[in-house]
């Protein structure tokens, strides 16, 4: 039988392909990634009430990283689809995914869609103006990892956008509930614009503070009034837009999940320009 890929698209279940649709039709078992991006309107409970007759799965993070057999092996027997919020590839865990599934002999189909790494060509920054996409992790207490600031300063420094998507806590267990085994989980959290800022701007603080920094040059092209981009439910209906400053940014109200932010470079492209006016108003 088959395994099929599927990107649902940003906005809602109608965004999904043609082809798309006639496999989800196809299929016995469907399997829900709730995990690396999350859509109010595409939820579990919102799939079983599409498709009434087949058994919707919600794939968390636990299960399509370490226990991914049982899916792979019904495949081998019935139409599987395991469906993912924009594109099957837009996560590092879906080639993984692929290659397990190759190395199993599963037959694998894919079926693509709209993800944000393409979709943020909304805002009028020009796609092939961007470097590295970055991810932007929760500081949690004393862990605050700030290696995506690095990257983002090699893409400024360069003369290119930065795309920063930012984390998502789904299904997450405290230390402790962790350590005793109990199954219970905190919860769900997702960063905002707001928040990455705000760690973006405190990184660059503190190094700053370090006399001894060697890359001084860094507090002389990023501060809190370079411009940047919130986006927040890209390919929705109540999709925001909002340029601005980090500064400013960093107080504007962007709704609810999910969010986005774009460091954009030094200098835009006229067009560009004009798309940062309209959007700053």
């Amino acid at each position: 039988m088959v395994l099929y890929l599927v990107g649902l698209g940003l906005g809602s279940l109608d965004d999904v392909t043609v082809r798309g649709a006639k496999a989800l039709d196809e299929s016995s078992y469907l399997y829900l990634e709730a995990y690396t991006s999350v859509q109010e309107d595409l939820s579990v409970n919102f799939l079983k009430e599409r498709y009434p007759t087949k058994e919707v799965i919600e794939a968390d993070r636990t299960m399509v990283e370490s226990a991914c057999d049982d899916m792979l092996e019904r495949a081998k027997n019935s139409v599987v689809s395991f469906l993912v919020v924009g594109d099957p590839f837009g996560a590092t865990t879906h080639a993984d995914l692929f290659l397990r599934a190759k190395e199993m002999g599963v037959e694998i189909k894919i079926f693509h869609n709209t993800s944000i790494i393409n979709a943020v060509g909304t805002t009028g920054l020009q796609l092939y103006r961007f470097g590295q996409v970055v991810s932007i992790p929760f500081f949690d207490g004393t862990w605050r990892p700030t290696s995506f600031v690095d990257k983002i300063l090699e893409n400024f420094q360069m003369g290119l956008h930065t795309l920063a998507l930012l984390d998502i806590k789904v299904k997450e267990q405290s230390v402790e509930n962790m350590i005793r085994q109990r199954p219970i989980f905190e919860p769900p959290r997702f960063m905002t614009v707001n928040q990455a800022v705000e760690q973006i701007l405190s990184v660059l603080s503190d190094r700053n503070l370090q006399e001894d920094n060697v890359q001084q040059v860094e507090k002389h092209i990023l501060t809190p009034q370079s411009l940047a981009c919130g986006v927040a439910r890209v390919g929705c209906k109540d999709q925001v837009i909002r340029f601005g400053t980090l500064e400013e940014l960093r107080h504007f109200d962007f709704g609810r999940e999910l969010h986005s932010v774009i460091i954009c470079a030094p200098e835009l492209h006229e067009i560009e320009e004009s798309f940062r006016q309209l959007y700053s108003k």
